[in-house]
């Protein structure tokens, strides 16, 4: 089985790196911000499109996709999304086919919570009258 496992240390979501990176002033707030909203903005939906690349045996395309999936959140510390999608990507190159769904479900699961903490992060810095 391919490894994936994460330690209550790693990060589900945090862009404090990256606004200490841009200065930590209030432009950097602004284009923290921005870039936040556009990093989660896809939603699930390059997930689903790696999924229906599997589905019909694109398996290199679908690895592409959670790869780029990947790299579009890892500015905002999202450790164990990153290494859930690392496991699956991993897969996706190999030969255990059956562990795909699995893999799979754990990179759902990981995503969705980034971008649960990523919407509440955006909430408390861009105020809930800002559009997500």
């Amino acid at each position: 089985m391919t490894a994936y496992a994460h330690s209550p240390q790693e990060a589900v979501f945090s862009a404090d790196a990256l606004l200490e990176e841009l200065g930590n002033d209030e432009q950097a707030l602004g284009r923290t911000i921005k870039m936040v909203r556009d990093g989660i903005s896809p939603g699930v939906e390059p997930l689903n499109a790696a999924a229906a690349a599997v589905h019909e045996g694109r398996l290199g395309e679908a690895r592409h996709l959670v790869q780029q999936l990947r790299h579009s959140l890892s500015p905002f510390g999202a450790q164990r999304l990153a290494a859930a999608c690392m496991s699956l990507e991993l897969t996706l190159s190999g030969s255990e086919v059956l562990e795909i769904p699995l893999l799979f479900s754990r990179v759902e699961m990981e995503l969705e919570q980034v971008l649960e903490q990523a919407g509440a992060w955006l909430d408390q810095h861009a105020g809930r009258s800002s559009r997500r």
